[in-house]
């Protein structure tokens, strides 16, 4: 059986994907956003995806994930990033522009206001501007994703904050952005598939980064940041999945449930390859 496969159309997930084909993936693959491929998961329309980590925090019981592989920071991520003109243990009655891509940041965002700087986010959703336009006019905005690196090179904002050096700084632990969430229906009718597409990401992810300036050479990413910035980008990036990133992750959740923002602390259920 083939599997449907979400892809989060950034440029932090080019290492996972771009060899995935000349590794043996031959099923389709479902372009989109994050909170777009949470959808999609959640209601069973595809199989796996590198998903929100707050969506398996709080869709836990549905899902299991493939071992070893996440999307994370130690550190700096460059890719998530709040734009204000004040600093930020000053902008507790300053409306924050919100982008509506992922329950992860907006939620990493909220949790650092609240454990780190003592305040509850004061959120603006504003359905007439982006939150770009509302940047540019001196207000203050949070921008994931490839939107975040393509408004970093331009900014006039006095302040840009990186939510992973901030958590870094906060905790002293990675912080996961993204996870590889599998549907539990695809765990069920789909497993020895799913056990050949590990084998093919991890392939991919390898293969990928032997060479990153091959790989953003080979990238359309390249034509709006450039070789060398795009390869020194997925530097910053980790894919991998080790305790520390267990241990970031669990503080995340139980910080979420302190604040209310989970129910529960879920469960890491990670899939095992016995057949």
């Amino acid at each position: 059986m083939s599997l449907r496969v979400g892809h989060i159309a950034y440029a932090n997930c080019v290492p996972f994907f771009h060899y995935l084909s000349e590794c043996g993936f031959e099923g389709d693959i479902y372009h989109g956003v994050p909170s777009e491929l949470n959808s999609l998961l959640a209601e069973g329309r595809i199989d796996l995806s590198p998903s929100s980590s707050f969506e398996y925090g709080k869709n836990w019981r549905r899902y299991s994930l493939l071992p070893g592989v996440s999307i994370s920071s130690c550190g700096p991520v460059q890719s998530v990033l709040l734009f204000t003109s004040r600093p930020l243990h000053t902008l507790n009655d300053v409306p924050v522009a919100l982008t509506g891509e992922s329950a992860t940041s907006i939620n990493l965002l909220r949790l650092l206001c609240l454990e780190f700087y003592g305040y509850r986010l004061c959120e603006r959703h504003d359905a007439e501007s982006t939150v770009e336009e509302i940047i540019a006019t001196g207000g203050s905005g949070l921008l994931i994703g490839d939107r975040a690196l393509k408004a970093a090179q331009q900014t006039t904002a006095a302040y840009v904050y990186d939510l992973g050096e901030l958590w870094w700084r906060h905790t002293g632990l990675p912080f996961v952005f993204a996870l590889w969430i599998v549907h539990h229906d695809a765990v069920l009718l789909k497993r020895q598939a799913l056990a050949r597409f590990n084998h093919q990401l991890q392939a991919s992810l390898q293969r990928a980064l032997s060479d990153l300036e091959r790989l953003a050479r080979c990238s359309q990413e390249a034509s709006w940041m450039g070789v060398d910035k795009l390869a020194a980008y997925w530097r910053t990036m980790s894919y991998t999945f080790t305790d520390q990133h267990r241990q970031g992750l669990e503080m995340y959740f139980r910080l979420a449930v302190k604040h209310q923002l989970l129910k529960e602390i879920p469960r890491l259920d990670f899939m095992e390859w016995v057949f």
